[in-house]
């Protein structure tokens, strides 16, 4: 019964990370439609999907203040309200900025959930199963990633173009109150009990009812343990930026900011588009795959984490990061016809806005017309030089000026037919590409990145630790999409495979030369290793 009980509060905790996945992977399907609907700009286009990311920013900077000062348990019921309202307010939103208002709070829920699920899970779980425990969060996390690739599949088939974007949006308030509701099951984590809120009665009973295997004294000496970890950071000292923990620091810093730059929210957001570029005709029933792929591996590493060590899954991970996003770059730099693809999905895309501009749909500033209208006579001069490379077996694109939009898209439309018949079995080399770097992301670094940051810091100091590894985490996440929208019509997507995977290979380094492993060892002996605890020794 007792292990029972652990495993169903872990599954309720962890389904923090189901919202998590979900929120931040649903616009995916529904950001086409936002730009359109609302003739976004690059820039306005990249803060309106970089809202819920900054509001992670946000959660994660001021998560550790209510995880450490109200509990985990209070903080997990209070981030479920706040996915409800973001799902709510995001489905109906009336305009861009009321938009970007709702999904920031979603973030924001999405930012301290990082913190305090991964806290939870792992203060509440027994050495030898906290890896599968806390890796829990990332399963759920992948989980909800899957199921909102399939809720965006469905809605974008059941319903019209003008509202499957607020379908897909809002219904996410209702796996959102179910979490709520289960979350007030779950008990107090026991170490906040004993550390923070000085209830060691309280905090033993909940180690009687997660450690049914061991007897009254292992009990009475694990709290004991807990609480000579926080005197004795009490003796040493209370604040968190010391020399003490700059190793720590560094190491959650190091992992959270790699976890970004190996370009997974990208991949994942924007999967749809970039499986566009390679010439797949379908490419949202194709971005299902990752999702798929995603879950699969999560298991995988989820079997594998307390059975090999975190360091062990990095190695694995870093080795098929590096393979995957180093020949997409190849791809990209070598194949012609992917910059014909691109090059005519852009001038397909600029032709519909300057179509939807005349038919005088939605508000159009006069700046809107400018800017729409500069950016479609730029991709059409860039299809028409796309195919006018040497290498370009197809047939060369010249477009009047004076040729009507719709005419334009026809011609570009075609011309992407054309290039992706012409890449043949090649167009798949960027799908099995993604496949293998989402395998290698959830076997490595997302299956350990939360285990391991929740692991490394004392127990005075984990909730400011975990807050630090999360603020890193989603700083890079929002910074990487809010430029992605411009970079990529500024450079060839090949440049950016080319950088993901220089980073990974930098990862791979910092693994073999710094990183700790944590595997089979509790929290308080994790701790004793890294901050050993020096007494003066004294005669009898």
């Amino acid at each position: 019964m007792g292990k029972g009980r652990l495993f169903l509060w872990a599954v309720t905790s962890a389904l923090a990370g189901f919202l998590f996945g979900f929120d931040t992977v649903v616009i995916s399907g529904a950001e086409k439609q936002i730009q359109d609907i609302w003739s976004l700009s690059g820039s306005m286009h990249g803060w309106a999907l970089s809202s819920a990311l900054w509001g992670t920013v946000l959660g994660a900077l001021c998560g550790g203040f209510p995880t450490s000062r109200w509990g985990r348990r209070k903080t997990l019921i209070f981030n479920g309200i706040l996915y409800f309202v973001s799902a709510v307010g995001s489905g109906i939103a009336w305009d861009v900025w009321s938009f970007i208002v709702f999904r920031f709070i979603g973030g924001v829920g999405v930012g301290i959930s990082t913190i305090a699920a991964p806290l939870f899970i792992a203060e509440i779980s027994p050495p030898r199963d906290r890896g599968k425990l806390a890796g829990l969060f990332q399963f759920n996390i992948v989980f909800g990633i899957l199921v909102a690739y399939l809720s965006n599949y469905i809605i974008g088939n059941l319903c019209s173009v003008e509202t499957a974007w607020r379908w897909m949006l809002g219904v996410e308030a209702l796996p959102a109150l179910v979490y709520t509701v289960m979350c007030f099951t779950l008990p107090e984590s026991p170490r906040w009990l004993i550390v923070d809120a000085k209830k060691n009665a309280e905090g033993i009973e909940v180690f009687r009812k997660v450690n049914p295997g061991m007897n009254e004294q292992e009990i009475q000496e694990l709290a004991a343990s807990v609480e000579a970890s926080a005197a004795a950071g009490t003796e040493r000292t209370s604040k968190f930026w010391t020399k003490r923990l700059c190793c720590p620091i560094l190491f959650a810093f190091l992992i959270a900011a790699f976890n970004q730059l190996s370009g997974i929210n990208i991949i994942l957001y924007f999967a749809p588009r970039l499986l566009s570029l390679s010439g797949l005709d379908n490419a949202l029933a194709a971005s299902i795959s990752l999702g798929v792929t995603n879950l699969i591996f999560t298991f995988v590493g989820l079997w594998l984490i307390d059975k090999l060590g975190r360091r062990t899954l990095l190695y694995i991970g870093s080795a098929g990061y590096i393979l995957s996003l180093g020949v997409c770059a190849i791809a990209f730099f070598s194949f012609s016809e992917l910059k014909v693809v691109s090059a005519a999905i852009d001038t397909a895309g600029g032709a519909e806005q300057v179509m939807r501009i005349d038919r005088g749909e939605g508000y159009i500033a006069p700046a809107d017309r400018e800017r729409a209208c500069a950016e479609y006579a730029a991709a059409r001069k860039a299809l028409a030089e796309s195919t006018a490379q040497e290498r370009y077996k197809g047939a060369r694109v010249s477009i009047p000026a004076e040729l009507p939009p719709a005419e334009v898209k026809a011609v570009a439309e075609q011309a992407k037919l054309e290039a992706s018949r012409l890449l043949g079995s090649a167009s798949m080399i960027v799908l099995v590409c993604m496949i293998v770097f989402i395998a290698a992301h959830a076997i490595g670094s997302g299956t350990i990145i939360w285990v391991f940051i929740s692991e490394i810091f004392p127990n005075d100091q984990r909730a400011s630790g975990q807050a630090l590894g999360s603020f890193t985490h989603w700083i890079f996440a929002a910074l990487l999409t809010l430029i992605f929208p411009i970079a990529i019509k500024a450079f060839d997507a090949g440049y950016m495979f080319a950088f993901f995977c220089a980073m990974m290979i930098l990862q791979l380094i910092w693994a073999k030369t710094m990183m700790p492993e944590t595997r089979g060892r509790s929290l308080e002996e994790i701790e004793q290793e890294l901050y050993p605890v020096r007494r003066p020794v004294t005669e009898a």
